[in-house]
């Protein structure tokens, strides 16, 4: 299974996927070792985990994007997010994310997606308006945002 964009590709993490793909530049944070051990448990989850960010012209990855878990009883997913910062400012986690609420809301599972940000993230600000993500609430210097299908 794999996504494309005009500029990146988007793959489901695996262990093969991380072997396939540069990630020299790429740091492997502690969400991804935990997403695989539950991967190993329960191979449904794919998809609806963590997916590679790559860079269709130099194979690297260049961030990860994804979904918190599968669609639960109300059809919603959170998603988040996170570009390496030598790629950030250039529309990577727009096009990405774009890319990704398309795919969850093809699956005919999912009628709902939600995210939620710092409320001093303007970065992720942008990008969540630019999908036309409604503020929900903010709580505790957060802010709720979510999209309907």
């Amino acid at each position: 299974m794999e996504l494309q964009t005009e500029r990146l590709k988007l793959t489901p993490c695996s262990d093969k996927a991380l072997s396939t793909y540069s990630t020299k530049e790429y740091e492997l944070r502690s969400h991804i070792g935990k997403y695989l051990k539950e991967l190993k448990k329960d191979k449904t989850l794919l998809g609806w985990g963590v997916w590679l960010v790559i860079d269709k012209q130099t194979n690297k990855i260049i961030g990860d994007i994804g979904f918190k878990g599968k669609p639960d009883l109300e059809k919603s997913v959170e998603v988040g997010y996170g570009i390496t910062p030598s790629e950030q400012n250039k529309g990577i986690a727009t096009e990405a994310l774009r890319c990704i609420i398309k795919w969850a809301f093809n699956s005919d599972i999912v009628n709902k997606i939600t995210a939620e940000c710092l409320n001093d993230n303007t970065p992720s600000i942008k990008v969540l308006e630019k999908l036309n993500m409604k503020k929900i609430h903010t709580d505790n210097n957060m802010i709720y945002w979510q999209l309907d299908k």
